[in-house]
């Protein structure tokens, strides 16, 4: 719809495919407002979806309803950020909440067995926030299931695989350590 000699001083030529071209590889969309706004609703409910999938209430042990932590969110008065993804802004969020409300990240079960491990016996009590099971065996091959926050588990990883050159084993029981069941109210 353009006049030939406006192409000409724009792009410099009148070609349409090359125009179009060049359109395509290098132009921007534009959204609208209402897209945009759909969008960052949209990412602001996801973030609320994987902060209750990833934390508890620490007297409960039970998650918060989604609905509670778009509250507590819009309480803070949080605002998404288009560029990061909703995973590293509901990491964020979690430490920002813990402030607002009685939040803490689930922690998640984990068993090593350790040959020779009495040596790592309290450097994994350290990472450990709540030891379930410990076992030295005849031989002094360690065995512990305990629960850690989510944020440790690199650095067990790092401990087992680096301090026993692949001689012990890491195995996750559970993700997340969450009380079931129905909740009596007296």
């Amino acid at each position: 719809m353009a006049k030939k000699e406006d192409l000409v001083k724009c792009f410099g030529t009148d070609d349409q495919t090359k125009i179009c071209e060049e359109i395509l590889s290098k132009g921007e969309l534009q959204v609208s407002e209402k897209e945009r706004h759909t969008q960052l609703e949209s990412t602001f409910k996801d973030i609320a979806n994987i902060v209750a999938d990833k934390t508890v209430n620490p007297e409960t042990k039970r998650p918060y309803p989604v609905s509670i932590i778009e509250k507590s969110m819009k309480d803070i008065h949080y605002s998404v950020k288009p560029n990061r993804t909703a995973k590293q802004q509901a990491l964020e969020v979690i430490r920002l909440l813990k402030d607002a409300i009685d939040l803490q990240r689930s922690q998640m079960t984990l068993r090593i067995v350790i040959p020779n491990g009495k040596t790592y016996k309290e450097r994994l009590r350290e990472l450990a926030s709540e030891v379930l099971e410990e076992e030295i065996s005849d031989r002094g091959d360690l065995e512990m299931v305990f629960l850690t926050d989510p944020g440790n588990f690199r650095a067990l990883d790092e401990l087992i695989s680096k301090e026993t050159k692949g001689k012990g084993s890491l195995e996750v029981v559970s993700l997340n350590e969450v009380a079931d069941g129905d909740e009596v109210i007296e």
